[in-house]
């Protein structure tokens, strides 16, 4: 693999975080089947009735494992963070997430880390829709609801030539995940959309790797469709706190005045038109051809301006690493 810029690839330490809730079933294959290339491999036992931490220390000799304890479950994200926190402490320059279900394969951890060691990415996540022959064997209510995620989270982090935001394979380089606000990161299953979302404050380059997910007899503990609308809260929440950051606080672009002044003008023509239209039907009197234009022409401005902001924000994604620019 090539060297970072300023580091040589045989410097760089990779480490994996694996969080563990109820994952005696799959975890071993899992952990055997991690590339030789990983220095470190941090089992989070996420308070687990089952105490999978114990059953891998129990089952498990590969002298690499290390196995981190939360008393209470706090979720996929707080399990991460635990493991991210002592990825750091040890000097982890990379640090790869996978989960022990078995619905990912560890043999394609060297695929998430080239594009940061070669410095074209911060953050590597999986894309289990690149491959359209792959979606055949994807549940149909997995698929639809993660169609739906993927444009909120569009909306809400800027990473918009990203897709499948759920997906929980992701690699990142320490000195990235240094500037992000750990103790602030959602602890549930919204983690991976939230990374996004901070990420994006500090806009950092997320690249998508090709993957292809493994269905076999796993329960997933997250339900699609039964999220969406908990997650568009959160999204809608991030949306807004990322364009009053990148847009107004941070920076000051035309598109801060198209996102001002497009939905103004819209919620205008919008309730102008609406009180207009009421009026005209209890009176029974046409609403005059000035009274439609100042009804719609608002509302076609608007709109057009709202389009050139998100044609903007489009445009705006980062393409350039961040990592290395960055020294210890």
């Amino acid at each position: 693999m090539s060297g970072l810029i300023g580091d040589s690839a045989s410097d760089v330490s990779l480490a994996v975080v694996v969080p563990c809730y109820r994952e005696t079933a799959n975890v071993l294959d899992t952990l055997a089947k991690i590339p030789a290339e990983v220095a470190t491999i941090y089992c989070v036992d996420d308070g687990c009735p089952d105490a999978t931490g114990d059953y891998i220390e129990r089952h498990c000799d590969d002298p690499r494992v290390r196995i981190l304890r939360r008393e209470m479950n706090g979720g996929v994200g707080a399990a991460m963070v635990t493991g991210y926190r002592q990825a750091l402490l040890d000097g982890a320059d990379i640090i790869v997430k996978i989960d022990g279900d078995g619905q990912m394969d560890p043999a394609s951890i060297l695929q998430f880390v080239t594009p940061i060691i070669e410095g074209h990415a911060d953050y590597t996540k999986g894309n289990r829709f690149f491959v359209l022959a792959d979606l055949a064997g994807m549940p149909r209510r997995r698929l639809f609801g993660n169609a739906v995620l993927s444009f909120l989270t569009k909306l809400s982090t800027g990473y918009w030539r990203n897709f499948d935001p759920t997906n929980g394979y992701t690699a990142i380089h320490g000195r990235v995940l240094k500037l992000l606000p750990l103790d602030k990161l959602q602890p549930g299953y919204f983690f991976e959309s939230d990374m996004l979302y901070r990420l994006s404050t500090i806009r950092a380059r997320v690249v998508d790797i090709p993957l292809t997910a493994i269905y076999a007899d796993e329960e997933s503990h997250l339900n699609d469709l039964k999220i969406i609308p908990v997650f568009a809260t959160r999204h809608l929440r991030n949306f807004l706190s990322r364009i009053f950051y990148c847009y107004f606080l941070r920076d000051f672009h035309l598109a801060s005045l198209q996102w001002l002044l497009g939905p103004a003008l819209m919620l205008f023509g919008g309730t102008f038109g609406l009180f207009k239209w009421q009026q005209s039907i209890s009176l029974g009197i046409e609403a005059s051809a000035g009274t439609v234009m100042l009804a719609g022409l608002p509302l076609i401005i608007g709109l057009q301006l709202l389009l050139s902001a998100i044609g903007f924000d489009i445009d705006n994604q980062p393409t350039t690493a961040l990592h290395p620019q960055l020294r210890e």
